[in-house]
């Protein structure tokens, strides 16, 4: 189990955050792990769109660089700050694997393992500094 204190979320060392969407971000899958820190049980995530923890903090920029990414077919690899469902926030390594399903489904799965405090330091340092240049 991650440690908790009122505004952060630290994932453990062991955690790792899978969940699979189709090709327009709703979500059809999500394990235990990602259940857990994002706080929703897997059938109020279930046919959600996967920004339902998306953290304010986040730059669009980032998004928009995702979605490009994964939308041409390659795989995208970055930081990214979550909101839980109770409002507290967790950072992860995330990356996003375009597939396509035995059925010719489209669709995305995303891969997230816990980030050192140096990580988590330097992206926050860049995103507010890429926030800043959004206003």
């Amino acid at each position: 189990m991650s440690d908790y204190n009122s505004n952060e979320i630290i994932l453990d060392a062991q955690a790792f955050l899978v969940s699979e969407t189709d090709e327009k971000g709703r979500i059809t899958f999500a394990n235990d792990d990602f259940c857990e820190y994002a706080g929703y049980t897997i059938q109020e995530l279930i046919g959600k769109p996967h920004n339902i923890v998306r953290h304010p903090d986040m730059p669009r920029a980032a998004f928009k660089d995702l979605w490009e990414t994964i939308q041409k077919g390659d795989k995208w690899r970055g930081f990214v700050k979550n909101r839980a469902k109770n409002g507290q926030s967790y950072w992860v390594f995330a990356t996003v694997y375009p597939f396509q399903s035995c059925e010719g489904q489209k669709g995305y799965i995303s891969c997230r393992r816990v980030v050192s405090e140096g990580e988590k330091e330097q992206y926050e340092t860049l995103y507010k500094k890429m926030r800043a240049g959004e206003r």
